[in-house]
């Protein structure tokens, strides 16, 4: 099978979720995705061609400073949200590029409404913002575990059967507002197998480099996989919107895992039009001076 634009295109958009129906990820999605007659290095080469082209959009982004790109990376564990992100943003320019990982809230954080930590370090204009984890927290884990509610200090009245729908609406309210104001919103779910996870997992605890990646918390955290997926269900159907869709991303085989993501970023910053800002006549004066100067 060739790999180009065009096939990739028509894969990725089976993988965007609905805006007007609920979604069952057993039913939608699929977690293994391969591709007949394509290797292992046609892949890596693919993805190669793909972070130049990348590039090229992001140094016109960068320059051009009127557009932002968030892009959020939810997943459960070991479904490769870190070497995604490693693997499709290598070939930018550190300099406009923002990685954030969201970890348990801070005390601080936790004196703040729950959305404050992430909108503090939204992308500003002529950047990429990626965030490992994000907002969503506050609407998955959350839900499997209600106790964490309580540690946020909301009045006892708001923490009541509602707090998940308005907090579904007040995200999507959140998101129209980034890209009304220019920043597109990319949101991915690396849609992992309970079977693939505990084989990262293993792996994880064999090899000795890899300890640090795993967690006893890890495998407890593991037992409430259905709850995990109820929970994901919820917000995929709840948050995916005409104006920052949510990609449910097969993400059992990485290699296809990262060139589907790479793709659907690049597309997205193609939509853009993006363009190096345009010299003005006394610009060009200007310029033509100081190359008269510079060849004396």
């Amino acid at each position: 099978m060739k790999i180009d634009a065009k096939s990739l295109d028509e894969m990725v958009d089976k993988f965007i979720v609905p805006w007007d129906k609920k979604t069952s990820l057993k039913k939608d999605f699929v977690t293994a995705f391969k591709l007949q007659n394509v290797s292992k290095d046609e892949l890596r080469d693919a993805l190669e061609m793909g972070k130049v082209l990348l590039a090229k959009e992001q140094d016109k982004l960068y320059a051009q400073r009127s557009h932002a790109l968030l892009v959020i990376i939810q997943a459960m564990d070991a479904a490769g949200k870190d070497s995604t992100i490693k693997h499709v943003m290598s070939g930018v320019n550190p300099q406009g590029c923002q990685v954030h990982s969201f970890k348990a809230p801070s005390s601080e954080e936790l004196d703040h409404d729950y959305l404050w930590r992430c909108a503090k370090v939204a992308p500003e204009r002529g950047f990429i913002g990626i965030f490992n984890r994000s907002y969503y927290e506050e609407v998955l884990v959350t839900k499997v575990h209600p106790e964490l509610l309580v540690k946020q200090n909301l009045p006892p009245d708001l923490r009541d059967n509602e707090i998940y729908k308005r907090r579904y609406e007040e995200i999507n309210s959140y998101e129209k507002y980034l890209v009304n104001n220019g920043i597109s919103v990319l949101k991915f779910f690396l849609n992992v197998s309970k079977e693939e996870q505990r084989k990262r997992f293993l792996e994880r605890i064999d090899l000795q480099v890899k300890n640090w990646k795993f967690s006893a918390q890890d495998a407890f955290e593991r037992q409430r996989w259905n709850d995990y997926q109820d929970a994901y269900e919820q917000c995929l159907s709840n948050t995916s919107t005409k104006f920052a869709p949510w990609y449910v991303v097969p993400a059992d085989y990485k290699p296809l895992t990262r060139l589907f993501v790479a793709h659907v970023i690049y597309r997205a910053m193609k939509d853009m039009k993006l363009k190096y800002p345009a010299v003005t006549p006394e610009g060009k004066k200007q310029l033509l001076e100081a190359k008269a100067l510079l060849e004396k």
